[in-house]
């Protein structure tokens, strides 16, 4: 077993002429359906497009849309020209979308018409006032002077932007040669993708991934699972995240098999994609699962074809575990652990493992991969069933922080390993169990969010003198987001004037479901507040209301 030098483009290309009539990429739900020859030569088609719009070799294309089926295009094509795509998470409103197009150096934004509670080309509008008045491709932007060019991924057509129609039909006046000399220029040490995770220092941080990252994690996670070419894998995961992007597509890409995808996660969509596919793995995080097992149709659909996957992004129950196993057929289920900053995998359990295994511990150590256990303290590597924190060193490590060395040294130490921030123990047989967090990350359904970012945003409201943001634990989601307030003397307001303050400016799953009015916060002897404590705060206050 060796790494992979293989770009994400070659490796595309290689199944495009080896099995060149499998199916790649299915829709059910649509039947829309590519193989291999049919993707690689539109992913091809697309790139010429943007070639055309003058995207080249270490352009930031940025990719703000659900799980719609030309985000693969972009995706591929972008990776072929050695650009770089920007994951845009569908939930960001307008100030988290504006701070990380800047942040980003992004050059072509690809949108779509938006969800539900956001409109994505009013809130590109509200950023680019300019836009109305532009020239498709010559947009100038005072504020963005990086940002030369809006796609919107559809038919429709707005002013100021291209749609895919009209990239797909300005890439024909590119030669095939020209985009084959970019092809062989790109090497699998280049950045391909970057992904924005927040820190406990408040903002966002472009996580700068390489082909070479993305494309050793996604094999390894396929052999955790025994994957082969016959394995047909649904997707209800945003690809926006490492767990859609690189978990789920460069597993089936390093395996030549299927990937059916799912748009936006509805458990109806997805029991009726795997009966439909015969799909054999299914990955969620613990509350898709859940939604899934819980539908008042589940009994309808034959999901018997279902043998593997992965239960992620958050603590996965043991009694969750059990009914999926037993209900969903997925007798091999594994979970995976690790980080964006990890590419993301750095330990999982595998098929093989027993389902107590599968059910306590994270598994061990992907190969290649040096994972150990350290005292937060002193640095040293700590026995085996002794807490500390979790650290990893390989060829899955991230490029850096975007134009932020400084916070990536405080991340990745003189060695090279990479600081997780999670605590947690290693057995004798190498099996890893995360045990707590060092720093004050909430997950809540999978979604991870830092309480620094909310704090700095209710600054804002007018009244409040101090705020701290905590996990509160949640049977459904796992954790929700909790905000403890002290109020300027003679202030006063309650909880909903504190959420609808939130409503449209930050995203919906960083909302504080729970507002708590308190006089002061729990202190160590040296004046620092005891972020830990305040979970314990918030559950006896809830108590007390009757929550």
């Amino acid at each position: 077993m060796e790494l992979s030098n293989r770009t994400v483009g070659e490796f595309l290309e290689h199944w495009a002429t080896t099995t060149p009539d499998r199916e790649y990429l299915i829709y059910s739900d649509r039947d829309l359906r590519f193989t291999y020859k049919q993707f690689n030569q539109r992913v091809d088609n697309m790139a010429k497009g943007l070639m055309a719009i003058g995207v080249r070799r270490g352009s930031h294309i940025g990719i703000w849309a659900t799980n719609v089926p030309d985000w693969l295009t972009f995706f591929y094509a972008s990776a072929k020209l050695g650009a770089v795509l920007v994951t845009v998470n569908t939930n960001y409103k307008q100030h988290e979308l504006e701070y990380l197009v800047e942040d980003s150096d992004i050059e072509t934004l690809c949108i779509t018409e938006g969800v539900f509670d956001g409109n994505y080309v009013d809130m590109v509008n509200t950023m680019l006032p300019e836009l109305k008045t532009s020239q498709r491709g010559h947009l100038q932007s005072n504020r963005f002077p990086k940002l030369k060019n809006i796609v919107y991924i559809g038919q429709e057509k707005y002013r100021g932007m291209f749609n895919t129609a009209e990239l797909l039909l300005l890439g024909q006046n590119i030669d095939d040669d020209e985009l084959n000399e970019i092809k062989r220029s790109v090497n699998c040490h280049d950045v391909v993708n970057m992904q924005y995770t927040s820190g406990t220092t408040g903002f966002p941080k472009g996580v700068m991934l390489t082909h070479h990252n993305i494309v050793n994690n996604g094999y390894f996670t396929g052999e955790h699972m025994a994957f082969t070419s016959e394995d047909k894998l649904c997707v209800p995961v945003p690809l926006f995240h490492c767990f859609g992007v690189v978990l789920a597509t460069m597993n089936v890409l390093t395996h030549g098999c299927t990937q059916v995808m799912v748009e936006r996660f509805d458990p109806l969509v997805v029991l009726a994609s795997v009966q439909k596919e015969r799909c054999t793995a299914l990955y969620g995080v613990p509350t898709m699962f859940i939604a899934i097992l819980d539908h008042p149709m589940f009994e309808m659909f034959d999901v018997t074809s279902l043998r593997t996957g992965i239960m992620a992004g958050s603590l996965c129950p043991v009694e969750l575990m059990r009914r999926v196993t037993d209900k969903l057929h997925i007798t091999h289920i594994t979970s995976v652990y690790g980080l964006t900053e990890s590419s993301p995998g750095m330990t999982q359990t595998t098929v093989n493992d027993s389902f107590e295994i599968r059910c306590t511990t994270v598994g061990r150590s992907y190969p290649f991969t040096e994972v150990k256990v350290v005292d937060p303290e002193t640095g040293k590597e700590c026995p085996p069933g002794v807490q500390g924190e979790i650290c990893c060193r390989g060829y899955l490590l991230m490029k850096g922080y975007y134009k932020n060395p400084q916070a990536t040294a405080e991340v990745i130490d003189k060695d090279g390993f990479l600081h997780s921030g999670d605590l947690g123990i290693v057995d004798e047989n190498g099996y890893y169990r995360i045990t707590g967090r060092i720093k004050d990350m909430i997950i809540r359904g999978g979604e991870n969010i830092y309480p620094r970012e909310i704090e700095e945003f209710l600054y804002h409201l007018e009244g409040i003198k101090d705020v701290q943001v905590a996990g509160i634990p949640s049977e459904k989601y796992g954790e929700e987001v909790g905000a403890f307030i002290i109020l300027h003397e003679g202030v006063s307001m309650d909880e909903e004037y504190v959420r609808e303050f939130c409503r449209g400016k930050i995203a919906r799953h960083k909302i504080p479901k729970y507002v708590f009015f308190v006089d002061s916060f729990p202190m160590t002897g040296s004046g620092k507040i005891q972020k830990f404590k305040l979970k314990d705060v918030g559950l006896k206050l809830l108590e007390k209301r009757g929550d």
